[in-house]
């Protein structure tokens, strides 16, 4: 598995992929959730999209934006062909490595409370919940908010 920076070029892969790796919420939820109808272009330019790569082909990717004291993880997606085959924890242990490269105390998310699956897997890995509010852009939905404190060592 190799990472790297996004590309104009791949605007269309990450749309692609992040639609994908979602559908099963968009189906879930009745509408798409925010990653899947997010603008990349910007965050691209930004150096905020990072793909996964294996084997030559683009197995998932982490949304990640800089703040002056954490990390926000705004999406990761594993392509559906690629899925169970433990890439999205291999990508959580880079953000983590970067984290700690960037000199970040702490790498926060928000997911929709009814993502269970995805809340089990952050607290598995170590984020813990530091709270509930109403999502502001979707009427009725509730998000989780997690955070973990990364170590400097």
């Amino acid at each position: 598995m190799t990472m790297r920076l996004a590309s104009p070029d791949d605007l269309e892969r990450v749309a692609t992929l992040t639609a994908a790796a979602y559908r099963p919420y968009t189906e879930l939820f009745g509408a798409p959730p925010i990653p899947v109808t997010e603008d990349y272009m910007p965050r691209i330019e930004r150096g905020e999209v990072w793909l996964c790569e294996v084997g030559g082909e683009t197995a998932g990717l982490v949304v990640v934006e800089r703040h002056s004291n954490h990390l926000m993880l705004f999406s990761i997606a594993v392509s559906p062909a690629f899925q169970g085959g433990g890439h999205g924890l291999a990508m959580l242990h880079w953000l983590e490595g970067k984290a700690r490269e960037w000199a970040q105390p702490e790498i926060r998310l928000y997911t929709n409370a009814l993502m269970e699956r995805n809340i089990a897997l952050y607290s598995a890995f170590g984020f813990q919940e530091t709270g509930r509010r109403p999502n502001p852009y979707r009427p009725r939905w509730t998000l989780v908010d997690m955070m973990k404190q990364i170590n400097a060592a």
